[in-house]
């Protein structure tokens, strides 16, 4: 976790682009690499018959295919 403050919007840089450094250096130091946020959208192909099917299974619960996607990939172990 990276930690920042300042009270005003220097303050608030400054602290910020230190505490990435810090971040960074921390990494080097234990041969790790940053961690990287993930965006959130995934693009899936597949062949149409289960595009198909999930749509369908989408459908039936009331959701979008998109949910229920995302129901499946959190149920998985």
């Amino acid at each position: 976790m990276i930690h920042f403050e300042g009270s005003n919007a220097q303050e608030l840089w400054d602290s910020f682009r230190g505490s990435i450094d810090e971040y960074l250096t921390i990494c080097a130091e234990k041969g790790r690499s940053p961690d990287k946020p993930f965006s959130g959208k995934i693009l899936v192909r597949t062949e149409p018959e289960l595009h198909r099917k999930a749509a369908l299974r989408a459908a039936a619960e009331g959701i979008s295919l998109s949910q229920w996607i995302a129901r499946q990939i959190d149920a998985a172990p």
